[in-house]
């Protein structure tokens, strides 16, 4: 059976999906089993362990954000409970 998800670099707190991921089902990545909290699509992020309010989001060893609540194992990570740490690097003139 193919992967479902994976993670990215070793450091990382989030995995990715490989494929559109249902609500309630049960994926595992690497020997851990998480159940997934809704639909996710192709490409986005779920916690690949529980990650604190205020820790850091990890993707590809890279800080791609912070964590504005808790968030469970298998859940979706995305703007509703991550605030961004891009940094804008060109301005579109006015």
């Amino acid at each position: 059976m193919a992967r479902a998800v994976m993670r990215l670099s070793p450091p990382d707190n989030v995995a990715v999906a490989l494929r559109h991921l249902k609500a309630g089902e049960t994926v595992m990545l690497e020997d851990v089993a998480l159940k997934v909290s809704r639909n996710i699509a192709v490409g986005h992020k779920l916690a690949a362990r529980a990650i604190a309010k205020g820790e850091i989001i990890l993707k590809y060893s890279c800080p791609i954000g912070t964590a504005t609540q808790a968030i469970a194992p298998g859940e979706y990570v995305h703007t509703h409970n991550v605030k961004s740490g891009y940094l804008p690097t060109y301005v579109l003139p006015q």
